[in-house]
C-alpha cells in the first residue's frame, strides 16, 4: 500500500509507523485520537459495507473482497440488516420497467 522513497515497498516492520504518519498528514487534529482509519484493514470494512449499502450483490462483494460467500456472510451479514426497503425498491423499479416495456411492445391496433 505504501511506497518508500526509492519506489519499493515499505518494510513490514515500519508499516505501523508509516500508517501513523499518514493519518497525521490527512486527518484533522481532532480526528487523530479517534479510531477513524486506525488500521489499513478498517478501509476493507468501510468499502465492503459501502458496496452492500449501494446495492451490490453480496456474492459479487465477496468475490471483490477475495472471500468465499460463507466467510463473507460471517463477517458482513450485519451490514445487510435494514436493507429490505432498499431491495424492495429495486424490485418495484424493475417491475415497473418491465411493465412499461411490455406496454411499449404490445400491438396497438
Amino acid at each position: 500500500m505504501f511506497g518508500d522513497a526509492a519506489g519499493g515497498y515499505v518494510d513490514a516492520a515500519a508499516y505501523g509507523k508509516t500508517w501513523e504518519r499518514a493519518r497525521k498528514e490527512v486527518l484533522a487534529p481532532k480526528e487523530q485520537p479517534t479510531l477513524l482509519a486506525k488500521r489499513p484493514h478498517d478501509f476493507r470494512h468501510a468499502g465492503t459495507s459501502f458496496w452492500l449499502h449501494s446495492g451490490v450483490d453480496p456474492a459479487e462483494c465477496a468475490r471483490w473482497a477475495g472471500q468465499s460467500i460463507q466467510v463473507f456472510f460471517q463477517h458482513y451479514a450485519k451490514f445487510l440488516d435494514g436493507l429490505q426497503e432498499h431491495s424492495n425498491r429495486f424490485i418495484e423499479e424493475s417491475m415497473h420497467e418491465r411493465s412499461r416495456r411490455s406496454a411499449d411492445s404490445s400491438p396497438t391496433g
